[in-house]
């Protein structure tokens, strides 16, 4: 294994004709890391991603992928990295050993190596049903979870995850989590997108996309206190927000963000001065209390608020 970061990226740009899907995009990932991609759809990804895994070629700038560049067109970078896209990519009518035997075979694994790590796998992710099983009768946590050791057959250093928990439960989400956090401790680095800001806040750091552009990239905490410098509060105007008060919050000084959370609305300020003044000529009996921002309000302010 080679020294220095897991993968980098610099000045990365990824065209289809004229569109721009990936544009000037320069980051690094340390080995050993959850690195995690936020954004909207659209926002470039999944094509970032792509790209990593050696299958696209970049239009410009540099990546390096465990030491490797893409003089060879990518097909070195391919034995380094295994990548779980955002649909189940096992085939549900076949077995779950005719899917790993399948997986292998496209990989050109040695036979006896397969099952070895078929069996590292399963233990990973404490698989005991027969391989006679039929995938179409497992519950889509499980199929996630063979999804992801089919991406790790081969034993490559990085794993992409593309929206590895959409559709299956939250106890599910969670167990998955477990296993990445397993897979960081054997040495691998993960990569991996996700709509779920609870589980973005269990990634060391983040980049956050938008348009193909990265616009900010720190960790869950730094990201928060770039964005949210000052104190942020939750009111509660026991129902419907009054239009007048809205309004009167949206020309205040110092305010930062106004959003709705549901039936309550956050209001982020500059500073606790300014928050104090804007808060004075809410009608009374408006409920109110600090709160500390979350991975949801940074992506409202620095994703939708930038499109809004």
């Amino acid at each position: 294994m080679n020294g220095g970061p897991a993968l980098e990226a610099r000045d990365l740009t990824i065209k289809f004709g004229d569109f721009t899907a990936v544009d000037g995009v320069t980051f690094s990932v340390e080995r050993g890391e959850i690195f995690g991609f936020l954004g909207a759809n659209g926002a470039g990804k999944t094509t970032t991603i792509r790209t990593l895994c050696g299958l696209l070629v970049p239009t410009r700038g540099e990546a390096r992928v465990g030491g490797l560049d893409f003089s060879d067109g990518g097909r070195g970078i391919k034995g380094k990295v295994g990548y779980m896209s955002q649909k189940f990519t096992l085939y549900n009518d076949l077995t779950v050993g005719e899917n790993l035997d399948f997986a292998a075979g496209l990989r050109k694994l040695d036979p006896a190596y397969a099952r070895r790590r078929r069996e590292e796998l399963f233990s990973l992710i404490a698989f005991d049903r027969p391989l006679s099983t039929m995938v179409s009768s497992l519950p889509g946590g499980v199929k996630q979870e063979l999804s992801l050791a089919a991406a790790m057959l081969h034993d490559p250093e990085i794993v992409f995850l593309d929206e590895p928990t959409a559709g299956v439960s939250p106890a599910s989400r969670a167990r998955f989590w477990e296993l990445i956090r397993e897979v960081t401790g054997l040495g691998k680095t993960v990569l991996v997108t996700t709509h779920y800001m609870d589980e973005a806040e269990q990634c060391g750091r983040i980049a956050l996309m938008r348009t193909g552009k990265l616009i900010a990239l720190d960790s869950p905490a730094g990201l928060k206190s770039a964005a949210f410098p000052g104190p942020m509060v939750e009111l509660d105007f026991g129902g419907p927000a009054p239009a007048t008060a809205l309004e009167g919050l949206g020309r205040a000084p110092g305010l930062l963000e106004l959003s709705p959370h549901g039936m309550r609305w956050h209001a982020a300020f500059a500073g606790g001065r300014e928050m104090e003044a804007a808060l004075a000529g809410l009608p009374a009996g408006t409920g109110r209390r600090e709160i500390p921002p979350s991975l949801e309000d940074v992506f409202i302010r620095l994703v939708e608020g930038a499109e809004r």
